[in-house]
């Protein structure tokens, strides 16, 4: 075993103790993001995307649904259990969002948002609110230990690209993808300045994933072909890039700031890629409905086709992962993001 791996096993093994003896490894977590992070927060706004109706949640807990786009758990609530939370942040705009609930943070994320334009300020605006309730809850000084201590996790691009920029002609024929990327950057940047300022110091943040690869990516934009459009995974690529860079600069501007970016876009292409090397069968298509246009809003319990078992898929619908392709996703994330709780 070389150096790296030993440490990586010995840190990964401490961590395991820490959770073994009852103990989360963080005051508290919390979540922004868009849909694959989104814990049923659009149950609550005036949405048409949303995903509290079956088959959504069958294979979570009590099986039904709970306005997680996904068959069962996300990437965020296997993360959530990884550092030993035997509860997950509630949606902060549910009733489950009160209280001590609050205690072990937040989930702010909400589908369908992102780094344009205004949605990444409401994260903040509720995240504002959030901190008066806990100061109510525990005062000023206990509230200010869990702000600090806490893990931050941001899951959020995607639906900028997706299901905003490439599907807008009033973006996608003023800028270029390497221009509007830009635009998120900028965006990005206002949001962790913003949050550190509100007392934010461990945040990882999951790069974009393989775009062109998502089941509904390749239906709407991959001219008749089942392989993985170029044109969405390059502006993936040169976004991530930028992202690195650009999270460098910040970290090294804000003092005490941990900043940690998480790659997704490695293991999930991995996965898409080569399915039956991680027990997969299926990663063109989604488990519910067609699998190959559905983005809740057609993925009902009246939709033909759904397959009875989705562990052997990389996808749940055409724009999500699995279960039990989150569950591989938050493993590379603990192992990534090993620095922000060591």
């Amino acid at each position: 075993m070389g150096i790296s791996s030993f440490f990586w096993t010995s840190s990964l093994l401490v961590l395991m103790l820490s959770v073994v003896n009852g103990q989360p490894l963080v005051p508290a977590l919390f979540i922004f993001g868009d849909s694959v992070v989104d814990a049923g927060n659009n149950n609550h706004i005036d949405t048409i995307v949303k995903a509290n109706f079956p088959p959504y949640g069958r294979d979570f807990v009590n099986h039904k649904p709970t306005g997680r786009f996904c068959n069962g758990k996300l990437a965020s609530d296997f993360t959530a259990e990884n550092l030993g939370f035997t509860s997950y942040p509630p949606a902060y705009l549910s009733k489950k969002a009160r209280g001590k609930n609050l205690l072990i943070g937040a989930n702010f994320a909400s589908g369908s948002s992102g780094y344009y334009e205004s949605t990444a300020k409401l994260y903040l605006e509720y995240f504002k609110e959030y901190q008066k309730k806990l100061v109510g809850i525990v005062g000023n000084s206990n509230a200010s230990s869990i702000i600090n201590g806490s893990i931050y996790l941001i899951s959020a691009g995607s639906s900028d690209f997706v299901q905003n920029y490439y599907i807008n002609p009033l973006l996608y024929k003023v800028y270029t993808p390497d221009q509007f990327s830009d635009i998120l950057i900028l965006s990005y940047t206002k949001f962790i300045q913003d949050l550190y300022e509100l007392g934010a110091r461990n945040i990882g943040v999951t790069n974009l994933p393989p775009l062109g690869c998502l089941p509904a990516a390749i239906t709407i934009f991959g001219s008749h072909s089942n392989k993985c459009v170029a044109k969405l995974n390059k502006a993936a690529v040169s976004f991530n890039k930028k992202l690195n860079a650009t999270s460098q600069k910040i970290q090294t501007r804000l003092s005490g700031l941990n900043l940690v970016i998480l790659d997704i876009y490695q293991p999930l292409h991995d996965l898409i890629t080569k399915p039956a090397d991680y027990g997969f069968f299926e990663a063109r298509r989604g488990c519910c409905g067609t699998g190959l246009v559905e983005t809740s809003i057609l993925c009902d319990k009246k939709s033909e086709g759904t397959c009875a078992n989705a562990s052997g898929y990389v996808f749940w619908d055409s724009f999500h992962p699995s279960e039990a392709a989150n569950k591989i996703i938050s493993d590379d994330l603990l192992i990534s993001g090993i620095s922000l709780i060591s």
